[in-house]
């Protein structure tokens, strides 16, 4: 791994907040994070922060960063696979950088394991992950079974522990045993320690949001994203060389 690399984050937190789960897992690399604050998991707390990603990104090529991640889920699909599609062209029409988003982040993950039917656990209500379901559809993704915390407020999803979201998650893949993947949807949950002992006790690999935005943004930049212990997508890389 290069140690002189700066890549961008476009945040939903406020206060400019570099999420966790970055400097845990590529403690070798600089995050420079920009806000686009979310004030609620709703389409109306999304708007905001939607119009906020590409001036977040416009400071962030002004810091000099090598590529731009754009984290939160829900706020880079909410508005249908078009919509997202069309951001991202935006994104990099505008920063000739390379880009990508949380939402693109969790596509690349389940494509890199070969999943094609997933059990899904996330954050949202239903209304948002109707618009999750849509996004993996356009993708050719089938939702054999989904699970929900039901959130709306914007902090809430910080506050479920790693036990909560395997409990979740086992709700969902115990619905669909043909499965082929678990899917953990919001980049609010924390599951640096929640791959593994899911991947142990049903065989299938696991992508969840929090840790697919940094590995899909080590590979914006030339790196394979390969880490031990993670979980099966960030061993299905090589490791770096150099």
């Amino acid at each position: 791994m290069r140690n002189d690399l700066t890549i961008g984050l476009v945040v939903p937190t406020a206060n400019h907040e570099i999420p966790p789960e970055g400097p845990a897992m590529y403690p070798g690399v600089r995050f420079i994070a920009r806000s686009a604050p979310v004030r609620d998991l709703t389409p109306q707390g999304y708007d905001p922060a939607w119009n906020a990603i590409l001036p977040a990104a416009d400071y962030l090529v002004a810091q000099g960063v090598d590529a731009i991640m754009v984290i939160g889920t829900s706020l880079t699909f909410y508005r249908g696979p078009q919509a997202h599609q069309d951001l991202l062209e935006e994104l990099r029409r505008r920063t000739g950088l390379p880009v990508s988003t949380m939402s693109q982040s969790v596509l690349d993950g389940l494509r890199e394991v070969g999943a094609k039917r997933i059990a899904v656990a996330t954050a949202y209500t239903d209304v948002v992950n109707r618009r999750l379901r849509e996004l993996l559809a356009a993708a050719d993704i089938d939702v054999l079974a989904l699970t929900c915390f039901n959130i709306v407020e914007f902090a809430e999803p910080h506050k479920k522990t790693e036990a909560d979201i395997i409990t979740l998650a086992q709700s969902a893949a115990a619905q669909a045993p043909d499965a082929d993947a678990i899917l953990i949807s919001c980049g609010g949950l924390r599951t640096l320690g929640v791959a593994r002992p899911l991947e142990q006790e049903f065989g299938i690999p696991v992508v969840s949001s929090a840790t697919a935005a940094f590995w899909a943004a080590m590979r914006l930049v030339g790196d394979s994203g390969y880490l031990g212990g993670y979980g099966q997508l960030f061993e299905s890389a090589r490791p770096d060389l150099q």
